[in-house]
């Protein structure tokens, strides 16, 4: 029986693991940490624990903790040097912190920092999936954090709402928590009058989609509800649950949990764990763009053909992930090319006995296999 109420959370047999995202705003404050309320979640980490469920935690904060230490303005946000400065000296202080709390209640923090590269390469996406599945068999609790000292910008993440979405798909999480400054997703800007909360969202709509600010209340964090639907679709690739709830209360996950006030993301599908890996994949090589005939096809579950595609872009080669993008410009899936861009671009449009000619050797079955895309 799949999970179907926020209540179902803490049931260990509809939710054995856990992933709970704590946002910069809620674990630091102007006077610094807010530790008496860091405590409250600690101890609700520990219940569930008690109650048999793994948990993951997802934690900013390294950037903000460092800046107040460096004495850097901007939050440590002010230039990526900073940021990287500030998180180097930030992230000692997080993972003391979270080591102390949880070791108060006899468990064990593990720390794990990575950046996009980490999951987004498939071969140490699975170590990363080997390491967490060790932790957790151990009895840890591993706390993630993206990499900040290192990243740039062309390989973060950017937020911890789609790294917490892709460290559950790594872990075979059951439900992933984003707490943060709001108690759901609202039809409209929640300040609009009239506003109202959305309980529960099945699938990730373009509908769904209209509704979202990128606006974060706090300034300190780098998420807004952009972020969260898009981590909500990542987890929807994997059949994950997310959660968008309002972590500033005390003791938030129980006001989910037990009170039911938060957006329930429930999955409409569930793919493959490879596909699941791809289709979450934030940083693609390039893009193919395909005519309505091919558009429809990859929907009914065919492969890519060269006689639908109508262009080529970016710059990528066999095994690289793609777009494939329809005549409107929408994205209607991910996938893995058989060719690199420039054969992609001269075959485009041509059936299977035009396409040796062009190549110089018998052409693959199509541009891009059914069993390496997936539906967006």
């Amino acid at each position: 029986m799949p999970v179907s109420r926020l209540s179902d959370l803490s049931d260990r047999a509809l939710a054995p693991r856990l992933v709970v995202k704590v946002g910069s705003a809620l674990l630091v404050g102007k006077q610094g940490v807010r530790r008496e309320w860091l405590t409250a979640l600690v101890a609700e980490i520990a219940e569930a624990r008690a109650r048999g469920q793994d948990v993951i935690v997802v934690s900013s904060g390294a950037i903000a903790l460092g800046a107040a230490t460096l004495g850097l303005d901007k939050g440590g946000r002010g230039s990526l040097a900073d940021a990287q400065a500030a998180a180097a000296v930030g992230q000692i202080a997080l993972s003391g912190l979270w080591a102390e709390l949880l070791g108060s209640h006899g468990l064990t923090a593990a720390q794990m920092l990575l950046t996009l590269d980490d999951l987004e390469d498939r071969r140490r996406y699975l170590n990363v999936t080997a390491t967490l599945t060790r932790l957790l068999d151990a009895g840890a609790v591993p706390v993630i954090n993206e990499n900040d000292s290192v990243a740039t910008q062309e390989i973060r993440f950017g937020d911890n709402d789609r790294l917490a979405a892709r460290v559950a798909q790594a872990a075979q999480a059951s439900a992933v928590l984003l707490l943060s400054d709001i108690d759901g997703l609202y039809d409209r800007h929640p300040k609009e009058p009239g506003a109202r909360m959305i309980p529960v969202v099945e699938g990730v709509t373009p509908e769904v989609h209209a509704m979202a600010s990128a606006e974060s209340n706090s300034g300190m964090g780098s998420g807004g509800m952009v972020s969260k639907l898009q981590a909500a679709e990542i987890a929807e690739l994997a059949g994950i649950c997310l959660v968008i709830g309002n972590g500033q209360h005390d003791r938030p996950v129980e006001r989910i949990m037990a009170q039911g006030i938060g957006t329930l993301f429930l999955p409409r599908r569930r793919a493959g764990a490879r596909k699941a890996w791809l289709g979450g994949r934030l940083r693609l090589k390039g893009s193919i763009h395909v005519d309505a005939g091919a558009a429809a096809a990859l929907l009914r579950g065919s492969s890519l053909l060269a006689k639908g595609v109508t262009g080529v872009e970016g710059h990528f080669e066999r095994g690289d992930p793609v777009a494939i993008v329809d005549a409107g410009a929408r994205v209607v899936a991910h996938g893995l090319s058989e060719y690199h861009a420039g054969e992609c671009d001269a075959i485009r449009g041509l059936h299977s006995s035009e396409q040796a000619e062009v190549l110089g050797y018998s052409p693959r079955s199509s541009v891009v296999h059914r069993d390496q895309l997936v539906l967006k």
